[in-house]
C-alpha cells in the first residue's frame, strides 16, 4: 500500500507542476492569477457588463467612473489577441455569467503578423463569439471595432476590412452589436486624430476615452 500511496503522490506531484508550468509558459498568465485572486477574496455579482479583451480596455483603469449608472468588471489583459481572449475565457468571462460582455481586442492580431488577413479575424472572431454562445444563450455579446492607431498605421487596410466583416457578421446575430468608434478618431480628411493618443502613439489617453465613453454608453444595458 505504502508503494501504492508514494506512486499516486508523485503522479499528483507531476501533474500539478505539468499543469503550472503549461500555464505559466503561457502569455499573460500572471496577470489572470491576479484577477483569480481577486475574484477569490469578491467575487462580482452575476449579471454585470464585463469588458474584455485587449490593453486599451486594461489601461482603462477608471472605466467605472466613466459609466456610473451601470455595473462593469474590467477583464482587459496585456497585449491580448483574441486567441488569448478564447484561451482565457473559463477564468475571465464564464464566472462572471455576464449579462452583456463588451469586447475590444484584435488590434494585436493584426500587428503580430502581415500574414493576418480580414478573413482571418473574422473567423478568429467568429470562434470567440460561438464559444460564448454556447455558455450564455442569452447574453448581450457586443464589438468594439479596431481603432486607428497612428503607430500602425500600415494595417489600417485590414483594420477596415476586418471591421467590416465583423460587422456584417454580427448584423446577421442576435443578441450582438457592432460598435464603430473607428470613424469618431478620424479627422475629416481621414487622417487619425492624433491628440487622442498618448506618446507611443497607440494607446488612448482621456480625451480618446472621452469618446468611448460617448459612443459606448448608448449599447449599455440597464
Amino acid at each position: 500500500m505504502k508503494k501504492i500511496a508514494v506512486v499516486l503522490i508523485f503522479l499528483l506531484t507531476d501533474f500539478f507542476v505539468s499543469t503550472a508550468q503549461n500555464n505559466q509558459s503561457f502569455p499573460f498568465a500572471n496577470e489572470i492569477a491576479a484577477f483569480q485572486k481577486q475574484d477569490s477574496i469578491a467575487l462580482p455579482p452575476q449579471g454585470q457588463i464585463l469588458f474584455t479583451g485587449s490593453s486599451s480596455f486594461r489601461k482603462w483603469i477608471d472605466v467605472q467612473d466613466y459609466f456610473p449608472s451601470f455595473k462593469i468588471i474590467n477583464r482587459g489583459f496585456g497585449g491580448s489577441t483574441i486567441p488569448d481572449v478564447i484561451h482565457y475565457a473559463d477564468q475571465i468571462i464564464f464566472p462572471y455569467q455576464p449579462k452583456q460582455i463588451v469586447i475590444y481586442c484584435g488590434e494585436n492580431d493584426i500587428a503580430s503578423s502581415d500574414t493576418i488577413t480580414a478573413t482571418i479575424m473574422l473567423q478568429r472572431y467568429q470562434q470567440l463569439f460561438f464559444l460564448i454562445r454556447s455558455k450564455l444563450k442569452n447574453a448581450e455579446i457586443d464589438f468594439v471595432s479596431i481603432k486607428p492607431s497612428p503607430s500602425r498605421k500600415k494595417f489600417r487596410a485590414t483594420v477596415e476590412q476586418s471591421n467590416q466583416l465583423i460587422k456584417d457578421f454580427i448584423a446577421k446575430q442576435d443578441h450582438a452589436k457592432f460598435i464603430n468608434v473607428f470613424n469618431a478618431m478620424l479627422n475629416a480628411d481621414g487622417t487619425i486624430k492624433q491628440e487622442l493618443f498618448l506618446k507611443d502613439d497607440l494607446h488612448m489617453n482621456e480625451k480618446g476615452y472621452a469618446i468611448w465613453q460617448k459612443i459606448n454608453e448608448p449599447y449599455l444595458l440597464k
